[in-house]
């Protein structure tokens, strides 16, 4: 389906660009069409760090750490390149569905869910004797369901919010707190709604009232609350490669962690609103085993059976060991195909298999093995794989640690993540690290772009 005038003219850059008159030159005039999708996310494994066997730890050996314990340092040590969020594309229009809810047919679900959240089980004796193949998944009670902090207002009143929108940006000063107030308590598919009842009732647009109202930090988080989701993903990433320079981890956190159906949508939208393909911009701007496998993350095309079976298991950690540890230098494609396709409950068993016939964990072994971003996204992809909210828990700890603070990514993953498993991303967070989420985001913003991270997490 297009959307007439997607994205909006007054959609602002971030500050200081686009230059003046050129408002309109990024990205090319595009429509934004998906494919339909079944609504909700498929179930991608995790839920928290099991018990295992001393050899099984990540990121270092000595056991998964039960939470609490989790990481120890080697994840992601610094935050992506500061700087800022990078210009908002310009163009005529920031398209809301006309019917329907979601975005482009896509739905926003409330939840997400990740199944098996314990350890795979290995039958007695295994793997010294038969191992039976394939078992069945974790039964429905075993499945932890994730949720956001922002859920989708009762009573919901497009008009309404409109005019308390306008009224505090109209005359002299602007009412701050109006704002907060309504776009902190609406999902992302009612803000778009927002969006075109604000312009139908008064002829202008929302955005660029906002980004003539506001700016600094509390104008990206708002700009970046009113995109839907998965164009925000895709500007991110095209964003992330363009100019000089590549942001390496915006690629890892958002292709290695995104789910199959999410990862198409992304792509689509890349290509629709940007005019490019994403493989080929991947291309150009990574190199080697890097660039492998975020061409394997952007296929969208990992099994996402919940279903484990144990001999591919012993199998793959056999094959992986000999890529690696048992030889002499490393078969990268052997990592980057086992990674890159088996599901994350499969994932969960061939790193238990694997820590018993190397007598070291397997994100050791990357250690050992890897260097540089490939290590980053192979340990992320298995860090998923095991315990999802505790990988961005990870990464927002490093955005606010230590001097200065790494805004955007701040901002993408509490906006991203906000509608799915904020809720579980705050407690891994605080049993990792002894704060709260808020407490760290308290010290390290200000203002009205404290207020509004605040209101969004949630005490």
């Amino acid at each position: 389906m297009a959307y007439p005038g997607y994205p909006p003219s007054g959609y602002p850059a971030f500050p200081g660009y686009p230059p003046t008159g050129q408002e309109s030159v990024y990205p090319p005039a595009g429509q934004y069409t998906y494919p339909a999708a079944p609504g909700g996310y498929p179930p991608a494994g995790g839920g928290s760090f099991p018990a295992a066997p001393p050899s099984t730890g990540y990121p270092e050996a000595g056991g998964y750490p039960a939470p609490g314990g989790y990481p120890a340092p080697g994840g992601f040590p610094g935050a992506p390149q500061a700087g800022g969020m990078p210009s908002y594309p310009g163009g005529p229009g920031y398209g809301v569905p006309p019917t329907g809810p979601g975005f482009g047919g896509y739905p926003q679900p409330p939840a997400q869910s990740y199944a098996g959240g314990g350890p795979a089980q290995i039958p007695v004796g295994y793997p010294g004797g038969q191992a039976p193949s394939p078992m069945p998944g974790p039964p429905a009670a075993m499945v932890q369901y994730t949720q956001g902090t922002i859920q989708a207002a009762p009573n919901f009143d497009a008009g309404r919010d409109a005019e308390i929108l306008r009224k505090a940006m109209k005359g002299i000063g602007t009412d701050e707190k109006a704002i907060i107030d309504v776009v902190s308590n609406r999902s992302n598919d009612q803000r778009q709604k927002i969006k075109a009842a604000f312009k139908t009732m008064y002829g202008k647009d929302l955005i660029k009232d906002l980004k003539s109202e506001l700016s600094g930090n509390v104008e990206e988080l708002i700009l970046a609350l009113f995109m839907p989701r998965t164009y925000y993903d895709a500007w991110s990433l095209r964003h992330a490669m363009k100019g000089a320079g590549t942001q390496e981890r915006v690629l890892i956190e958002i292709l290695c962690t995104r789910t199959n159906q999410e990862i198409r949508e992304i792509v689509n939208c890349y290509k629709s609103e940007f005019g490019r393909d994403i493989e080929q911009d991947i291309r150009a701007d990574t190199s080697g085993h890097f660039e492998r496998l975020l061409v394997s993350m952007c296929q969208g095309n990992r099994d996402e059976n919940q279903t484990v079976d144990y001999q591919k298991a012993q199998e793959d950690a056999q094959r992986l060991y000999q890529a690696g540890e048992g030889k002499l230098g490393t078969d990268e494609s052997c990592f980057n195909m086992v990674l890159a396709s088996r599901s994350f409950p499969q994932l969960r068993a061939t790193a238990e298999a694997y820590s018993r016939i190397a007598n070291r964990d397997l994100a050791s072994s990357i250690d050992r093995e890897f260097s540089g971003n490939v290590e980053r996204g192979l340990k992320a992809i298995l860090q998923c794989a095991f315990d999802r909210p505790a990988f961005f828990a990870e990464r927002l700890y490093y955005a606010m640690k230590g001097a200065g603070t790494d805004d955007s990514t701040l901002i993408r993953i509490i906006v991203t993540r906000s509608e799915i498993d904020l809720v579980q991303i705050k407690q891994k967070f605080a049993e990792m690290y002894q704060k709260t989420l808020a407490t760290m985001i308290a010290s390290d913003t200000s203002g009205d772009y404290r207020r509004l991270l605040l209101a969004i997490v949630g005490q």
